[in-house]
């Protein structure tokens, strides 16, 4: 809905002396001036129509006239209204390279396409209900894997990057094999099977992370405009490397070679745009890696780290580091300390949500003195052959899971710069001892680095994790 302003409130004085009456009509990140009509006793637009504009001017002011007014039109068309106040400062660059990457899939889904149909033999006089058939028995078996995947859902929330990755890398994948189809054309159902399968795997993930992305852009709260305006970035990439992939086709043809050389050049494009597109989001919820980072910093400096700089940090893979892409010209950090980077990475390493009880208890003292000290908490933590094992109970939050984490890193912080080392459940859990002097700090300082957290534009209401499904109910 539009509002209004006094021009005294947002403009300069010498504006305000120029146009006394008017006020601003504000639409998203547009002003227009409004000024009194006494005739018919309301306000008008002080901006004339396009056609009485351009009527009054220069045959060579025209072009650029029309030039702004289409660009605005865009702007419109494809970005929520307000740009750039409604979105957070990472939209655009996401928004920029997913459009780019949009269109080289395109090009290389046109290719893969027109592959299929050489392949099922529809450019040589095929039977008709054949290759329905084969295509049909090549979906229906790729569907499958769409239906298994969606048991891992969780997984994307906690690493939505690295997973969206892993689908492009499936999408190419999916592309590449049904190119392949006409070199083996024997081998149609098969290949066509494994390239629908990795399909339906790729569109699952992708459909899956995209909500991540566009909640974390609603700087607003305006999530349905900001997905509203994401698919129509979409269609736009898609119609425009349809067109680039059909003329590409055009001209070249059924050369199986040609297809493979243009399809690796398109394919490296749509990677790396995917590659700088989610380098650029800034997730502002917290995983077990950046709310580590968060607190290691906050232990050794006294500050939560800013947004930005805990992601530009976070390993697009962190189970699997040698897929993890470091960028050679990346300027180091100068706000997380190396102390703080390291700890963030054995801690998750370390980490175990939703340990069994069984697994961390060797008698019944042990279990008693641990019920004894978390008896008000939503968690048990203890250490385990060199593993932060958190029992969790029935009721434990996202919440507790967050505080759990945040002792973890405190008595990370014991273990390297105070070296308190650990001496069995028992002694630690009495006065003076590691888990008790570590419970006794997070609940002096938990709420203060949350506030600091959020302060510095992180969601601190919970911790995004998949736990093992063990739980526990304690007795009275």
């Amino acid at each position: 809905m539009a509002k209004t302003k006094t021009a005294s409130s947002t403009r300069t004085d010498s504006e305000n002396e120029a146009h006394p009456e008017s006020v601003w009509e504000v639409k998203g990140g547009n002003w227009t001036r409004l000024i009194p009509d006494h005739i018919e006793d309301a306000f008008v637009s002080a901006q004339p129509s396009l056609f009485t504009e351009l009527s009054s001017m220069e045959a060579f002011e025209i072009p650029n006239v029309l030039f702004l007014r289409c660009t605005d039109l865009l702007k419109r068309l494809m970005l929520p209204e307000g740009f750039p106040n409604s979105v957070t400062s990472d939209y655009l660059e996401y928004s920029l390279w997913r459009a780019v990457q949009g269109v080289a899939s395109q090009i290389s889904g046109v290719l893969a396409t027109q592959s299929l149909l050489y392949a099922v033999g529809l450019g040589k006089g095929a039977i008709p209900t054949a290759a329905a058939i084969n295509w049909v028995l090549k979906d229906g078996i790729g569907y499958l894997s769409k239906i298994m995947l969606s048991n891992f859902g969780r997984h994307f929330d906690v690493n939505p990057k690295g997973w969206r990755l892993f689908a492009d890398l499936l999408e190419n994948a999916a592309f590449g094999f049904e190119i392949l189809t006409t070199a083996f054309p024997h081998l149609f159902v098969p290949i066509g099977a494994v390239a629908g399968a990795s399909r339906s795997a790729a569109a699952l993930i992708q459909a899956s992370t995209r909500s991540c992305f566009y909640a974390g852009f609603a700087a607003q709260r305006n999530f349905a405009e900001v997905i509203a305006k994401g698919e129509v970035q979409g269609m736009a990439s898609k119609f425009v490397g349809i067109m680039l992939g059909i003329t590409l086709g055009n001209c070249i043809g059924s050369s199986t070679p040609l297809v493979l050389a243009s399809f690796s050049v398109v394919t490296w494009v749509h990677m790396y745009c995917n590659l700088k597109s989610y380098q650029s989001i800034q997730l502002r919820t917290l995983n077990p890696y950046r709310a580590s980072l968060v607190f290691s910093e906050y232990l050794l400096s006294g500050q939560a780290p800013p947004v930005k700089e805990v992601n530009d940090e976070e390993p697009l893979f962190p189970a699997v580091p040698i897929l993890n892409v470091t960028i050679s010209n990346k300027v180091p950090s100068v706000i997380l300390s190396s102390e703080a980077k390291g700890a963030a990475a054995e801690i998750e390493r370390r980490l175990q949500l939703g340990s069994k009880l069984s697994e961390i208890i060797n008698s019944e003292e042990d279990a008693l003195a641990l019920f004894g000290l978390y008896k008000n908490e939503g968690y048990i933590l203890s250490e385990h052959m060199g593993n932060f094992c958190v029992v969790l109970k029935e009721n434990c939050s996202p919440q507790d899971m967050l505080k759990a984490l945040f002792q973890v890193n405190y008595l990370y912080w014991l273990e390297k710069n105070a070296g308190i080392e650990g001496r069995g459940v028992l002694n630690d859990s009495k006065p003076g001892g590691r888990l008790q002097l570590s419970l006794d700090y997070v609940e002096r300082e938990f709420n203060h680095v949350r506030n600091d957290g959020e302060a510095a534009g992180w969601i601190t209401d919970g911790l995004i994790a998949r736990p093992l499904p063990n739980r526990i109910r304690p007795g009275n």
